[in-house]
């Protein structure tokens, strides 16, 4: 009767290790498959998302340091101790083992003080907010260099960037000089989107009438995929845009491209920008309104329509004053402060 449970268990495991074979082999055209895909989070082209691509697999070795003991000697345990080895020791009386207990805990202990310190570390050292200290590695940023300012609008169902500095914006294209910081800030204006260049940074979100920010630095010119990776409407497959890493020479030309175009980006011309549209092409505007990003994050890009810093003793709503804020409606600065008059008048608005 022994005997015969015995062979009827061998035939159950022997059917399944058949099973899993023949799952490995249909899976084994996919892996090939796969191989074509291209890993640009583990091939990245700027410095903050190489450093991210290192926690990434510092963390995932650190972690395999655990799991792939416990899969080879659940496997090996499972081989050794197999109904039909008759050879293998038996005791069912075995309940304890103090050296067992401190190989099975301390190394998981280990493992979490490391991941902890390092999450500790990296949080802050890759903080999106944190100026750039350097450009690659061994590389800090050159005395005197200032970065480049991008601002980053989220529209339904496109992108539009604004460079300040230069007083040009586009849609639907990017650039910036290889080796040079960039400091983005980033708002939306509808719905909450999400920012986010494979090749050169992690995601950041874009939230209407508030600002994040995110400073990253290009190490190699190319051509970048970039898209909006949260889900904003029926548009949101066409949010994508492409981002150009170019030598300064390069860069230069492009934004004589921009100062070219017979296209000037006035609150008028944002208001039909603005408007939801798919699929939109790449359009390049030789101006900008100065004030069009701070009036976006205030709700008041619209023309005629007034921000919190046009009524007489509210808060300032400039550059310098925006970038030390994360929300800045009209209605909920002039809610908060004491001024009854001017409160009543925005509520009535």
């Amino acid at each position: 009767m022994g005997v015969s449970r015995r062979n009827k268990v061998v035939c159950i495991l022997e059917t399944g290790q058949i099973v899993r074979l023949f799952k490995v082999a249909l899976a084994a055209p996919l892996l090939f498959a796969l191989a074509g895909c291209k890993m640009v989070v583990m091939d990245p082209a700027g410095d903050i998302a190489m450093q991210q691509r290192n926690l990434i697999l510092l963390a995932t070795g650190l972690m395999l340091l655990i799991i792939v003991p416990v899969i080879a000697a659940t496997l090996f345990f499972a081989w050794k101790y197999r109904a039909s080895n008759t050879e293998a020791a038996y005791d069912p009386d075995w309940h304890h083992s103090t050296k067992l207990e401190l190989l099975i805990w301390s190394i998981p202990m280990a493992v979490i003080v490391v991941l902890g310190s390092v999450a500790w570390i990296s949080s802050h050292t890759l903080d999106p907010y944190r100026p750039l200290s350097r450009i690659g590695p061994n590389r800090p940023v050159p005395a005197g260099m200032k970065p480049l300012e991008v601002d980053v609008v989220a529209l339904d169902w496109k992108w539009l960037f604004i460079y300040p500095q230069l007083g040009v914006a586009s849609v639907n294209e990017l650039a910036a000089p290889v080796d040079r910081p960039i400091s983005f800030r980033i708002t939306a204006s509808s719905v909450m989107n999400s920012f986010y260049i494979p090749a050169l940074a992690g995601q950041i979100y874009a939230m209407p009438r508030m600002q994040t920010q995110l400073h990253a630095v290009i190490n190699k010119p190319g051509v970048y995929d970039g898209l909006s990776a949260n889900f904003s409407g029926s548009g949101f497959s066409d949010m994508r845009f492409k981002f150009k890493g170019m030598s300064q020479a390069d860069f230069d030309s492009w934004v004589a491209g921009l100062r070219a175009s017979p296209a000037h980006l006035t609150r008028a011309d944002y208001a039909q920008l603005a408007k939801p549209s798919g699929d939109e092409p790449v359009r390049h505007y030789a101006t900008v309104d100065p004030d069009l990003f701070t009036r976006i994050i205030g709700g008041c890009a619209a023309p005629g329509q007034a921000c919190a810093n046009d009524m007489p003793g509210m808060p300032d709503m400039t550059r310098a004053s925006v970038d030390k804020t994360k929300i800045c409606t009209p209605q909920r600065v002039a809610l908060n402060t004491r001024r009854p008059a001017a409160a009543k008048a925005v509520r009535a608005e």
